[in-house]
């Protein structure tokens, strides 16, 4: 029990630091201390919590690894948003965006939902500055700008195998993707669905005449469209054809930008200068640590075995053993790896198993993951777009509602 009050608290903690308009970098480091020493995590147990994963896990999963590869992904991005804007190539994708989808509302959520295909930690921020800079153009709300670059972004994490979270669901279960993908689909359906009746009908301000499409040809448009979209489809395509880190990818491609479109060196150092923010790297190093001390207390199967012993019925525990857990972590696949094996015992497993059930477990974790200020891409989207999380919140509480009650009815089915 008292593992699940010291979180709580310090998730007050960050909600009121954040509601002060601290930046979240500086609130995410000051909550991680709270909770150490809350939970009475010493210097040198979180030490021997590095030491103990880097022994026993792949290199990819270690939080000296995530912090690198997600600290340089993310400054990366900077780079390129500044690359794109100093070479004039924002300019022209906005209207090249518009003129493809003939609708402003459309080329907001297009961007991220293609960008979602993309299984990378803090890859929302690769979608982001496409996002901005067109929702700045129209005159879309910073904070409605950040839910839908979230929001879209994220329906692909129960269908799309490339994320860990299919693959490890299916070991657990014993069942074949096929059947995940068969009953996890209506997430998908559904949520896209919602996703455009509370973010895309309303929110987006009357077209302007400066707004309409230009009178490019569609040939025209695809053009600029490329020239800006092809660095992030490359560094896509080389992570998830040839398992190169998206970092790395990222800059083999900024690369080849600044070589293309003949950036002076001098202008170089100038982009990457600019495009650093100290903030980003303070939020994912305390974010990562607050993880890793939640793992070193043991704090997490402490609070899976207090809530087991309340005697819920079934399908209430299904949903809520994963909604806090990844609430807390704001990470899906700890939340699975954590959860899932307790609710094999409710869910069933090979050909037992309540494939509905399953799918009712999977929308704990992504309802949590909509409204927890842990979780990185939320904790990016209020810095980045500059926005308030709770107006950002607030704004998703409609699309993760028609999520939970999909989740409800799946359990039945």
């Amino acid at each position: 029990m008292y593992p699940l009050i010291a979180i709580a608290l310090a998730l007050v903690l960050l909600v009121l630091m954040l509601r002060s308009k601290i930046r979240v970098g500086r609130a995410m480091v000051f909550t991680t201390l709270f909770i150490t020493v809350l939970l009475w995590v010493s210097p040198l147990q979180t030490w021997r919590g590095l030491i103990a994963e880097w022994n026993s896990r792949p290199l990819s999963e270690t939080t000296g690894y995530l912090f690198v590869s997600i600290a340089g992904l993310l400054y990366l991005v900077n780079v390129l948003g500044e690359a794109m804007q100093v070479t004039g190539i924002s300019d022209r994708l906005v209207p090249a965006l518009h003129g493809l989808f003939r609708s402003r509302r459309m080329a907001l959520a297009a961007i991220p939902m293609l960008m979602g295909l993309l299984p990378t930690p803090g890859g929302i921020m690769l979608s982001a500055p496409m996002v901005k800079h067109s929702g700045d153009r129209i005159g879309v709300d910073r904070a409605h700008q950040a839910a839908i670059n979230y929001f879209f972004r994220h329906q692909w994490e129960s269908v799309w195998p490339l994320f860990p979270a299919i693959p490890l669901i299916q070991g657990l279960l014993g069942i074949s993707i096929g059947q995940l993908v068969a009953h996890n689909i209506f997430l998908c359906v559904i949520g896209l669905a919602a996703g455009v009746v509370f973010l895309l009908t309303y929110g987006i301000p009357p077209r302007n005449p400066e707004h309409n499409a230009p009178s490019s040809g569609w040939q025209e448009n695809l053009r600029h469209f490329i020239h800006a979209f092809w660095p992030i489809a490359l560094a896509a395509l080389l992570a998830i054809m040839l398992n190169i880190p998206a970092g790395l990818g990222l800059l083999a491609a900024l690369i080849i930008f600044l070589l293309l479109h003949r950036v002076p060196v001098k202008n170089c150092g100038q982009i990457f200068k600019k495009a650093f923010e100290a903030d980003f790297v303070l939020l994912i190093l305390a974010a990562l640590f607050f993880k890793l001390n939640l793992e070193v207390a043991g704090a997490i199967p402490q609070i899976v075995d207090f809530l087991t012993g309340l005697h819920v019925p079934p399908p209430v525990l299904v949903f809520v053993l994963p909604f806090l857990v990844s609430f807390v972590t704001g990470m899906t696949t700890p939340s699975i790896i954590i959860t899932f094996p307790l609710l094999a015992g409710f869910i069933g497993a090979g050909p037992n198993c309540h494939v509905g059930l399953q799918t009712l477990a999977f929308t704990g974790i992504l309802c949590a993951l909509a409204c927890s200020p842990i979780h990185l891409c939320l904790a990016l989207s209020c810095s980045y777009f500059e926005a308030p999380f709770g107006r950002i919140l607030l704004r998703l509480i409609g699309p993760v509602i028609v999520l939970f009650a999909t989740g409800v009815v799946s359990a039945y089915f």
